[in-house]
């Protein structure tokens, strides 16, 4: 049977300015979803009626309080606000997100039509609306006279207009919203004013628990990373934990580390110290979880920095109960404690042959900080971990047992932990024997009651969906992460290697004679880099470039190099073609770098509009074989060649029942041959555009099949 739309009601303020700004974004998700839209509910809120109170005065749910009651009673489903309007804290049982999107932060001064700043009179009457523009004001204007001014956007211009004030502080982004930037007197930097955090961003929000709009959320929030600092030494740090720190917006990072991991943050990324040292606390346990899931929502990808392993006694689990509850994804990375530094650092091994089989670590301490018993008694009830231990999983399980231990103690079997294939199986003490076929495979036993807690998988838009992905090892990282802040299981499985040809490097000797270099794919670039390195090019050479979309010339700027052509829409090989038209002259000489298995096709259009074009192959593609198909949800295919690999080793039946995601019309069109249409084709042929659009049908499948009702 045929869903009927989705249709969910936003609500907004009735003003101009909120009307437009909320509708754009709604009209934005929209195009994002299959088969949902939203109607414009407008709510007038007491911010709106009164227009004496001084904003400087007013409650902090002035704006949007009204709203609230709206949601509460079932009347909307979510609601629309200016990210800074939003009280702090939120009320109860409502819930919130940032959209990603943010418009221009900046204030600006307006004043009257053909008036500048110079024009003012010596006591100017200055608009102020908030304490923060008011003390900009006494400091640029000391003679001026400020007064509270109040109404929209259209009201406050035509006030400075009528003369009633000379100048008034604004924010830009209301004024481009609507379309009247003309009416901006003069920018102010963000150096001389600064402004809040939610300026030029916008806000939803809606009923707590309400799964519709928290599966909607998903498309917004990148997964936080909870990651293992090591232990005093940035060198005991992981690589997975560097290449997060690189890529996170906010972090929060513990006392004891080695302050020296901080320098590996991108330079607009913020830190926050939240450490706890014994006696003094930067912040409380709970104000430290309440922190990471505001910024989560703020849509950020923050970064919790944890010294040693994030496990052990690092307070870990409160952190992620309270993203699970909010059904905002996160990743969890081991990291090096203080128990490996002091043991197998220092020689003290914790196992040694015929000394030592195991041992047990403890905490003297308990919640509040008081002492607990740490007798015999209290040690046998604690987890015990069995290494190698699959075949003796019978012994093991009498034993226990005897000693005391309830067959209903809670156990489970973890395979090739910590791997993308990691398998967990979740039994009791008393079932351990019946398990004995897992014999084949070796893992590890654990016994005790932490067993029967584990992390929600299914978070994020891609819902611990394990993703497949076939492209080259050059760009896998960049599809881990995407799949990773979606929420997604990224499955590393490449199944073409790109080898740069060095034998021709020769070839592009003579490249400053050309007009133009054509590029069409980040790899391209990156084998073109390799070979001028090679041949020692001097980069001031290089002709014009052209390249058929936005992640080609992103590789691209690393170098220095900026593109001259690139598509506006229609990134492929025919969107290319088409702006040609218009950049190239008749006798232009093109220089096209391609892969082997790319084809001739586009330099033969080329050469159709004139030009002169050498057409180099600069890499081929070779397929790699795999002994074994791993276990996926999803499979994203970033090349025809991939397609080709994929079949020629698992055959058309290893795909059924799978969601396929494709880059574009070659690889769609290698799967076409095999009579198997994509489920997701990339809005953008680019890696982010095509996890973004496979998290995008996620959520529309997900509102579609689970959330058509409150």
């Amino acid at each position: 049977m045929k869903r009927s739309p989705i249709v969910l009601k936003a609500g907004t303020r009735p003003s101009s300015l909120a009307l437009t700004q909320s509708r754009g974004a709604l009209d934005r998700i929209e195009g994002m979803l299959e088969g949902v839209s939203f109607e414009s509910v407008p709510i007038t809120s007491v911010g709106d009626t009164d227009r004496t109170t001084d904003l400087r005065e007013s409650p902090v749910d002035f704006f949007t309080r009204e709203l609230d009651d709206a949601l509460l009673r079932g009347d909307i489903d979510l609601a629309v606000h200016s990210a800074k309007d939003l009280p702090d804290p939120m009320p109860a049982k409502i819930d919130w997100f940032w959209l990603p999107w943010r418009a221009e932060p900046r204030d600006v001064l307006v004043l009257a039509k053909g008036r500048t700043v110079s024009d003012l009179p010596d006591n100017p009457v200055i608009g102020v609306s908030s304490e923060r523009r008011g003390d900009y004001c006494t400091q640029r204007f000391p003679n001026g006279i400020q007064r509270n001014i109040r109404g929209n956007i259209d009201e406050r211009i035509a006030q400075v207009d009528s003369g009633d004030y000379d100048i008034v502080v604004m924010a830009a982004a209301a004024l481009i919203r609507l379309k009247i930037e003309d009416r901006i007197t003069e920018w102010v930097s963000l150096n001389d004013l600064e402004v809040s955090e939610g300026q030029g961003y916008l806000a939803v929000t809606f009923r707590e628990g309400d799964e519709r709009i928290m599966t909607l959320r998903s498309l917004f929030m990148q997964a936080v990373t909870f990651a293992g600092a090591g232990v005093s030494n940035k060198e005991l740090c992981t690589m997975a934990s560097l290449r997060a720190l690189q890529r996170c917006d906010v972090c929060l990072y513990d006392s004891l580390i080695d302050k020296s991991l901080l320098d590996e943050l991108p330079p607009h990324a913020e830190t926050v110290d939240v450490g706890k040292r014994c006696g003094a606390h930067s912040k409380e346990q709970h104000e430290t979880t309440k922190l990471i899931c505001e910024i989560a929502r703020q849509s950020k990808r923050v970064v919790r920095l944890k010294g040693g392993d994030p496990g052990i006694f690092g307070r870990l689990a409160e952190e992620t109960a309270a993203l699970e509850q909010l059904n905002i994804p996160f990743r969890v990375i081991p990291g090096i404690s203080a128990l490996q530094a002091a043991t197998t650092g220092t020689g003290m091994l914790l196992t040694r042959r015929d000394v030592s089989r195991g041992f047990v670590a403890l905490t003297p301490r308990k919640s509040g900080g008081a002492l607990a018993q740490c007798d015999g008694e209290m040690k046998n009830q604690l987890p015990v971990i069995y290494y190698m231990s699959i075949k003796a999983i019978i012994p093991i399980a009498e034993q226990l047992m005897e000693d005391g231990r309830s067959p209903d103690t809670p156990a489970a079997i973890i395979f090739n932990a910590g791997g993308e294939d990691e398998k967990v199986i979740k039994t009791t003490l008393g079932d351990l024997p019946n398990q004995r076929h897992c014999a084949k495979q070796p893992g590890l036993i654990m016994v005790g009651e932490t067993t029967a807690y584990r992390y929600k998988a299914e978070l994020g838009a891609l819902q611990g969906k394990k993703v497949l992905l076939t492209c080259s090892e050059s760009i896998q990282q960049k599809a881990v992460e995407l799949v990773r802040d979606f929420g997604g299981r990224p499955v590393q499985h490449p199944l073409i290697k790109l080898k740069t040809r060095y034998e021709d490097a020769q070839k592009l000797a003579p490249i400053g004679s050309y007009d133009w270099v054509v590029l069409t794919s980040p790899t391209s670039v990156r084998c073109f880099m390799e070979l001028l390195k090679n041949t020692q090019t001097d980069l001031r050479t290089i002709p014009r470039l052209m390249v058929c979309g936005k992640g080609t010339a992103d590789e691209l700027k690393p170098h220095g190099l900026y593109v001259d052509a690139v598509p506006e829409t229609g990134y492929s090989a025919e969107g290319l073609i088409q702006m040609a038209r218009d950049e190239i002259e008749r006798d232009d000489q093109i220089l096209r770098l391609r892969a082997d298995k790319a084809g001739p096709q586009l330099a033969e259009e080329l050469r159709k509009l004139g030009a002169e074009v050498d057409d180099f192959i600069i890499y081929k593609n070779e397929a790699i074989v795999h002994e074994e198909l791993p276990d996926f949800d999803a499979v994203f295919f970033a090349s025809a060649s991939g397609v080709e690999s994929f079949i020629a080793q698992w055959g058309i039946k290893a795909l059924s029942g799978k969601t396929i995601t494709v880059i574009g019309l070659p690889t769609a069109d290698a799967l076409k041959l095999h009579n198997i249409e994509p489920d997701v084709f990339a809005k953008e042929a680019t890696i982010a555009g095509a996890i973004q659009s496979l998290a995008e049908s996620c959520v529309s499948e997900h509102l579609k099949a689970n959330c058509i009702a409150p």
